[in-house]
């Protein structure tokens, strides 16, 4: 959905702009464009290290193409692994390894098949799930920085366009369209910041809390396995999870 309220806005905007004489085309500078953009990315450069840049570049991917995580589906698979370890115990679930395609959940499963002590796969795990959620909130300042730095770049943008400009005060029929030029790097700014930079940042937020439950839901269940405790008793444990406590009390 994301950029799908980028074009509610940009239509919103342009629509604005013509309903009040405007042309779309006044919109469009490039120099306009480089100096906002490649001034922002340059700023939020100098403030991170590299290796955060390019994770940050990895993970727009998620804004395209939404992350796909079923509680539901992963409550009916922990299910099914604790019933196989009920009856043939963790070994049982070796055979499945190959099958998991999520690492944490595999990293987990394999730590139960060796035979590591639950307090030390909980500890891992738990580990593991926090220095996740530090990089993505690496990713969410350098798009909230980008979103401070735009709207400054976009008034650098403006006074140069305005230097311009005072050099056409002898030619009064290119003035006017020179200072228009101006302020488009000002909506630049303010635009790319307020539409995608700050809210890209805000989805980010989303779907760190998003995975933080997945993955601790996912090692909720991998405790209650070590603990031999049946599949339903993990069912009732993840319900808070799968909102299946919510569902039975809309149908009360």
């Amino acid at each position: 959905m994301s950029f799908i309220g980028i074009i509610v806005a940009l239509i919103c905007i342009i629509g604005g702009n013509l309903l009040e004489g405007g042309h779309p085309g006044a919109l469009l500078n490039l120099p306009a464009f480089l100096i906002v953009i490649g001034a922002t990315f340059g700023a939020a450069l100098t403030q991170f290290p590299f290796h955060v840049v390019i994770e940050a570049g990895k993970r727009f991917i998620w804004l395209i193409v939404p992350l796909r995580l079923d509680m539901q589906e992963r409550s009916l698979l922990l299910q099914d692994m604790a019933s196989q370890a009920r009856k043939g115990g963790f070994l049982a679930l070796e055979e499945k390894l190959d099958s998991l395609d999520d690492p944490f959940l595999k990293r987990g499963i394999a730590m139960l098949v060796d035979g590591f002590d639950k307090d030390y796969i909980l500890e891992t795990l738990e580990q593991e799930i926090e220095m996740e959620q530090e990089e993505i909130e690496h990713t969410v300042k350098f798009y909230e920085a980008m979103g401070g730095y735009a709207p400054t770049m976009g008034i650098v943008g403006a006074v140069l366009g305005l230097i311009h400009a005072m050099g056409l005060l002898d030619k009064p029929d290119e003035l006017g369209g020179g200072i228009a030029v101006a302020f488009v790097a000002t909506i630049y700014g303010v635009a790319f910041a307020n539409l995608m930079f700050l809210p890209f940042g805000n989805r980010y937020k989303l779907f760190a809390s998003q995975i933080r439950n997945y993955k601790i839901m996912t090692l909720t269940g991998i405790v209650i396995i070590a603990d031999g405790l049946s599949p339903q008793q993990l069912q009732i444990r993840l319900a808070a999870f799968t909102g299946e406590h919510h569902d039975e009390k809309e149908k009360a």
